[in-house]
């Protein structure tokens, strides 16, 4: 049986034209929304902010991390701080203080590479890539890889634990949008690559259902010399992304998605130029998303819709409340601007509920939800 969403559109009351634009004077939006920004929505216009509250008591409010913080990190991937999770996505970060000595291989799901910071080569089945910071890394389920680096390298690792990573649909505005798919890089067997096969003895070890299995081998198991498919890994750097933009109207983040996995999408936030029309809002508003909870971890930048939040943290805001822009970034929600946003963010949306992990309590800023009353 086909299904619908029941769908009657109205207006009641006072109330504007156009979706974030032109809104009643002395009025807030709100945006209440299905299915992330993909489903039907009705816009609210309040006398007084939606983040206005006095307190929040109970677990469902906005929260943030800092992964500054975390300073010990194990040799492996597998030794990665656990941050947020569920049964289709987990999110960790971990540092790389030296080359990999060994190869590892998930078979529970298909790994998200984001490198935050440090430079460096990726060997893995199909080859060598180098990789430096910014960079998105797909790397297939199964696949074996290590990394090496003359730095260390901080990265964020994205599981996709009941799926695969695709491309979004990018639907009128033709397929070459956001990021040309000819920009995505694949490893190379190349002179660096067979350079590093050999007869020495390699342990590769095996994630499968959170246990870890040591299979030791009498060669580098990296010895292919050739392939050919389209089941690889993929690199994109976000400097590679040209993100969609309207001068007269605030485009939701779902205009900047990257990746789809299931029950989950990342998007990418990237410098754009602010609406320029007068009657435009500038900043994100504020929305009920009511199906996904919604993480961003801070790449680079200042993200201008956040007041104290630096490269390296990383924000939760579950379902069941509104959320939105900080006072000071909503006094310029209109204020017409030729400069444009100075930030790189990566954005998780998750259909279902996220857990947060022991070693992401440990590096809480505890008054994040307090930062929407100054």
């Amino acid at each position: 049986m086909s299904r619908k969403w029941i769908s009657h559109p109205r207006v009641e009351g006072e109330a504007s034209r156009q979706a974030h634009c032109d809104l009643p004077e002395g009025s807030y939006e709100r945006e209440l929304g299905r299915e992330g920004f993909f489903g039907p929505a009705t816009h609210m216009y309040h006398r007084h902010p939606p983040t206005g509250w006095a307190r929040i008591e109970g677990d469902v409010k906005p929260r943030a991390f800092d992964t500054n913080h975390f300073e010990d990190f194990g040799p492996s991937p597998w030794d990665a701080r656990a941050l947020l999770h569920n049964a289709h996505v987990k999110l960790r970060i971990w540092e790389m203080r030296r080359s990999m000595d060994h190869l590892v291989r998930n078979a529970d799901g298909d790994e998200l590479l984001f490198i935050h910071s440090g430079s460096g080569r990726l060997f893995c089945d199909y080859g060598h890539l180098a990789v430096r910071d910014g960079d998105y890394v797909v790397l297939p389920r199964g696949t074996m890889w290590r990394l090496e680096s003359d730095e260390p390298m901080r990265l964020l690792l994205i599981e996709a634990t009941n799926g695969a990573y695709m491309l979004p649909e990018k639907g009128l505005v033709g397929p070459n949008a956001i990021f040309d798919e000819a920009v995505l890089d694949a490893p190379a067997i190349d002179d660096v690559f067979l350079a590093q096969q050999g007869e020495d003895e390699w342990e590769v070890r095996v994630r499968r259902r959170g246990d870890d299995t040591r299979i030791v081998f009498p060669h580098n198991p990296l010895d292919a010399i050739g392939w050919k498919g389209d089941l690889c890994p993929v690199r994109v750097n976000w400097r590679d992304i040209r993100p969609l933009m309207s001068h007269r109207y605030h485009l939701p983040p779902s205009a900047h998605t990257t990746f789809v996995a299931n029950r989950f999408v990342v998007c990418t936030f990237v410098p754009r130029p602010f609406e320029s029309d007068p009657g435009a809002l500038k900043v994100p508003f504020f929305h009920s998303n009511d199906d996904y909870d919604e993480v961003i971890f801070y790449h680079r930048g200042e993200f201008f819709s956040r007041d104290n939040i630096h490269p390296g943290m990383i924000t939760h805001h579950p379902v069941g409340f509104a959320h939105g822009p900080h006072p000071k970034a909503l006094e310029n929600a209109l204020t017409p601007r030729n400069d444009a946003t100075d930030e790189v963010a990566v954005m998780l949306d998750a259909r279902d509920g996220l857990d947060i992990d022991e070693a992401a309590r440990s590096i809480e800023w505890g008054d994040y939800v307090r930062s929407w009353q100054t």
